[in-house]
């Protein structure tokens, strides 16, 4: 199941807290952990969604009590050289984690700035032709530009503006959510 919020609409954040709920609620296995994995390299602006999102949820989030863990920051981020190593640590220190992977991807020109909420694995790299192993059980992918030729140079010249106003929104969306679990 593949769901598509357009970051621009001011009630995005609440639909991506909401539907993040129904793919964590769909999802079959047992889990006491939520961990984000949030790749990218913070040296290629298009790349750099998921480590500056990881670097505002250790801001936003309370990670020490709540059974919530971040990988991939500005300032330790995971990426293609560091990837295999960091999704077998996350295995190894979180056996009941459920990992929700995020990242930036390439898309349509209709469907930039939208964000992906889906069930199942995130295949990193692929708009770049990099094959990497699949991460995650659910993931959260942020379209910041668009798909064609050139991917490499694509994502070097993507706006900043692009990738902030999707952080926001998709950070803000994983805070809504894990603050509706500390209620709980």
């Amino acid at each position: 199941m593949v769901f598509y919020v357009n970051s621009q609409k001011s009630s995005s954040a609440e639909e991506i807290a909401f539907l993040l709920n129904k793919c964590i609620l769909q999802y079959p296995g047992r889990w006491s952990e939520l961990v984000f994995l949030c790749i990218g390299s913070d040296r290629v602006t298009g790349d750099c969604l998921g480590p500056y999102i990881g670097h505002q949820l250790l801001e936003h989030l309370n990670t020490d009590t709540h059974g919530v863990y971040v990988y991939g920051t500005l300032k330790s981020p995971v990426h293609a050289l560091n990837l295999s190593r960091i999704s077998r640590q996350i295995k190894i220190l979180h056996p009941e984690g459920l990992v929700i992977a995020v990242d930036a991807s390439l898309g349509q020109k209709k469907h930039l700035g939208y964000v992906t909420i889906a069930d199942g694995a995130l295949y990193p790299g692929a708009a770049v032709q990099k094959e990497l192993p699949p991460v995650g059980d659910i993931h959260i992918t942020g379209i910041v530009n668009i798909a064609g030729v050139l991917e490499q140079l694509t994502l070097q010249t993507t706006r900043l503006s692009t990738v902030i106003s999707l952080a926001d929104t998709i950070t803000q969306g994983i805070v809504n959510y894990t603050n509706s679990l500390i209620c709980l």
